[in-house]
């Protein structure tokens, strides 16, 4: 099929290629009975806009990068469908690369983002190391952490993990229990060490003997392996999860082993998927305010590709625990 130019539209109309685009491009000189004219023949004969020359007239291609751990994971899929509300605001369109959190992955990732010339990128990091977030900053690229973050000289936006952990572990005081498990991501990735801060802050706050707090960092949320940690501190009386879905996991284990939640055991997780997602039981989970964080992402990935300003910007939201079913 041919495709169709500013010339057959030219063509058809009687105007000029120039006017032709300069009405398609909403340009002042052209009145408005004249664009809508040019744009209803336009329509008619199927003409699709050249993205390629536009971005090469503009410098901008209006997409973004978003690159992520794993976008089956409600957590990140729920942030990447706000930002894509957000995006279309902007006239910008978005491709998504999963990095299964691998470090060489997530820096072919980076580098396919910056050969397709996108505008900016949005990043939760693997964060093993700094090496991938001083490759971007090398290139000149804007771009913002999400979720997860470095120091102040890099942009981010996430939610007050510290304050998550604490107000899990208090409200479990509040309940009775002295004796938790947390069930933690790896200690490299930022908001599991800032999780761990907080529940220690609260074991020190609260006059509870920190051997009363069992941390365990697990990558790989095989039944198997939660079946072994549950059985391992099997006198827990709570779990606190790094994440709902290791949460969720935790849920169906302990009632395989005959336990019931929360009457036997209570059991916090952290994203608040069940937000947008109904699972049984219902989580109590603290929440990580998931749709502001993408949406400010976004609208901060903006201003640094709009303004040529990229100094970094940082944003913390508060968190707070939402109460279900798997607590007393």
């Amino acid at each position: 099929m041919k495709n169709i130019t500013l010339a057959d539209i030219a063509a058809k109309t009687g105007f000029s290629i120039n006017t032709v685009s300069h009405a398609l491009h909403d340009k002042p000189d052209i009145s408005q009975k004249t664009k809508d004219y040019i744009i209803k023949t336009a329509n008619e004969i199927g003409y699709i806009a050249n993205s390629s020359a536009s971005s090469l007239r503009s410098g901008k291609t209006k997409s973004i990068a978003i690159i992520c751990g794993d976008i089956s994971n409600p957590y990140f899929s729920i942030m990447i469908r706000e930002m894509e509300i957000t995006l279309k605001n902007y006239g910008y369109t978005s491709f998504i690369i999963n990095t299964d959190e691998n470090q060489k992955i997530e820096k072919n990732a980076i580098i396919s983002a910056i050969s397709r010339g996108t505008d900016g990128i949005v990043l939760c990091p693997v964060q093993e190391n700094n090496e991938n977030i001083d490759f971007i900053k090398s290139k000149k690229m804007p771009y913002i952490l999400i979720g997860r973050r470095f120091d102040e000289s890099s942009s981010y936006v996430v939610c007050d993990d510290e304050n998550g952990g604490k107000l899990a572990a208090m409200h479990l005081f509040d309940e009775g229990i002295k004796k938790i498990l947390f069930l933690n991501g790896p200690s490299y990735i930022s908001s599991a060490s800032e999780r761990l801060s907080g529940i220690e802050i609260a074991f020190r706050e609260a006059d509870i003997p920190l051997e009363n707090l069992c941390t365990e960092e697990i990558s790989i949320t095989t039944e198997q392996t939660i079946e072994a940690l549950l059985s391992k501190h099997s006198d827990c009386e709570a779990v606190i999860c790094f994440s709902d879905l290791i949460a969720m996991q935790v849920c169906h284990c302990l009632k395989e082993a005959g336990k019931n939640v929360p009457q036997d055991i209570s059991v916090i997780g952290f994203d608040n998927i069940a937000s947008n997602f109904y699972f049984s039981p219902m989580l109590s989970s603290v929440t990580s305010s998931k749709r502001k964080m993408a949406s400010f992402a976004i609208e901060a990935l903006m201003k640094m590709i709009e303004t040529d300003d990229l100094t970094p910007i940082n944003k913390v939201f508060k968190t707070k625990l939402i109460l279900r079913e798997t607590t007393k």
